[in-house]
This record gives C-alpha cells, structure tokens and sequence, in this order.
C-alpha cells in the first residue's frame, strides 16, 4: 500500500502539505543535507531538537518555495515554523476572497504585520504567493534591522515589503496606521506566555516532545529561539489580544480585516465578549491545525455590508487604471 504523505491537517493550497522531500530541499540549500539522517521509521528526517538543523530546514523551504536566496536572522531570535505561518496567509486569501465574490484579491492589496519579528515571515509568504504589500512593524529596532536585511538582500522584497519602528511599546496601531492609511488586513502572531518562567515551562515541555534526552531537559534550547518579547508579555496572549481590540475601534475604517491568532481556546469567550462590546459588525474564527498543535484565527471588521462593497469597489477601481 502506497504510504500517504499529506499532511490532511494544512490548507489544501499549502506547499507544505506533504512530507518534507529532502532530496529536493537539499538541491536547493545543500548546508541542509549534514543534518539529515534516517530516523528510526527509515524516513529521511532531521533532529527537530536541534535549533541548527531547524534552522538550516527553514533556509531550504525558503530556498526552494519562495525564492529567498539570504535569510539570516540574530542568534537567538525566532525561527519560525514555516509551514504553520504559511497556513495563516492562505486562510486570510480565503478570508479576502468571501467579500471578493469568492476570487482571492492579488492586486492592489495592503497588509499590516503586527510584530513581523527578525524573520519577516509572513510578508515573504504573502507577497510571494499573492504578490500583497506588507508594512512591517516591531517595537525592536534589532529585528526590523534584521527583517530590512532580509528584504534588501532578495531584490523582488523590495517592493512588496517596508517596516516601520513602533516607538511606544504600549501601542500596537497607534503610530503605525495614519489617518489617510487603507489596509485590508493585519496579522499578528502575539506573545504566547505571560512571563519568562512559563516561556521556560514551554521549552521544556517542546524538548520533551521532540527528545527523551534529560540532559536536554535540565538545559532546555527552544529549538525555534525568541527574544522575550516575541515569546511573553505582562499578561500574555489574551491581555495582548484585549489590547489590540481596544486599540482597534480608533482605525474602524482604516482597514477591512483585523486578525490575530489564538493559541488558547480558552481565551475565545472573553475575546469574543471584548469584540461585542466593541461593536464589531463580524467576527470570523478559523481554525488551524498542525500536527499535534492547534491554532486559530480570529478576525473581525467593523465594517458595514455597505462599507464593505464600497471598499471592494475602490479596489476595482484602482484596478482599472
């Protein structure tokens, strides 16, 4: 019997919705092939605990999907989880497309990334799939130094993706969105952990996921790295969460779609009670599986039907000239 290699949980437009092919990964970033061994199912595989064998993997996925020819980001910042952050672009396209009578928009589109980190993932994802504009923006001027060097060093980034620094680490949209600004949608991928402590328990608990090694456990490396603020925050994922709501009402027709992803279920009741007493007009959840991992999207407008249509009909009319 043929061994199914899909990985049924990922959008069905997502590249990586198959097992890895290492063999064609390698070609394309061959630092990958010194770590990649057969494991004990004699699959072809890499040490998933080792943050320099996840890191060489996202070189190549990068590599070899997107065109990314120089990506480099500061030891110990994020490597993220590539497949997982694709997942959220091709739901937000399916997103779009519900108000665009079914067809994914590509032209004329503006995203904010809230957070777009050293790595500057989600624009890469983004523009390159649906040829979006991103502004990119971080309260780390480490990070968008390391997110502009990515992008100046991959000549067609420069004209889909700029960042832009968030001086106030109290604000998220305040400073970044101006008033003649249009976007039609944020991302956010906020704080998970409410401190440096539960970040650690974190570790500790992926390490022993992927390793019975107790070594490992009493010196945990979080094989996907993160700064403090990319990984924990006063009050973690729902106090973040609560903050963009409020912040949110100020920009009600600067932009179509607010979106944030939600690790943890049980912040959905009092994330969708903050969004009523906000007035929000829609409120969508997706869901998002990868592996043992479950995500969600929450997104939500406070735009009318009518507004709505309005909005689309400028787009046709950019469009058109």
């Amino acid at each position: 019997m043929k061994k199914d290699t899909t990985k049924k949980q990922l959008h069905p437009r997502n590249p990586h919705n198959s097992r890895y092919d290492f063999d064609k990964l390698t070609k394309s970033f061959p630092d990958l092939k010194q770590f990649v061994a057969l494991n004990k199912y004699d699959d072809l595989s890499i040490d998933f605990a080792n943050p320099k064998a996840v890191l060489a993997l996202n070189k190549s996925l990068l590599a070899h999907y997107y065109e990314i020819e120089n990506w480099e980001i500061p030891e110990d910042y994020l490597v993220p989880p590539i497949p997982g952050r694709a997942d959220y672009i091709h739901y937000i396209a399916d997103l779009l497309a519900k108000s665009n009578n079914g067809k994914i928009p590509t032209k004329n589109i503006k995203a904010l990334d809230v957070g777009i980190g050293a790595n500057c993932i989600y624009p890469i994802i983004g523009s390159y799939s649906y040829s979006w504009e991103f502004v990119g923006s971080d309260i780390d001027e480490d990070a968008l130094k390391s997110a502009n060097n990515i992008i100046n060093q991959n000549q067609h980034l420069t004209q889909k993706i700029k960042t832009i620094h968030q001086a106030n680490k109290n604000n998220i949209f305040t400073n970044i969105i101006n008033e003649n600004d249009k976007f039609d949608f944020t991302i956010c991928n906020p704080p998970f952990h409410k401190s440096a402590q539960d970040a650690i328990q974190g570790t500790k608990r992926k390490v022993k996921n992927l390793t019975k090694s107790k070594e490992k456990l009493r010196r945990p490396t979080l094989n996907f790295g993160g700064q403090k603020n990319e990984l924990w925050c006063d009050g973690g994922e729902i106090e973040f969460i609560s903050k963009m709501i409020k912040e949110s009402t100020k920009f009600k027709e600067n932009c179509f779609w607010f979106t944030t992803l939600v690790s943890k279920q049980d912040n959905l009741p009092q994330i969708n009670h903050l969004l009523r007493n906000a007035h929000a007009t829609q409120v969508e959840t997706i869901n998002m599986a990868q592996g043992n991992k479950i995500s969600r999207i929450v997104a939500w407008t406070f735009l009318t039907k009518e507004m709505q249509n309005n909005w689309n009909k400028n787009k046709e009319n950019q469009d058109a000239k």
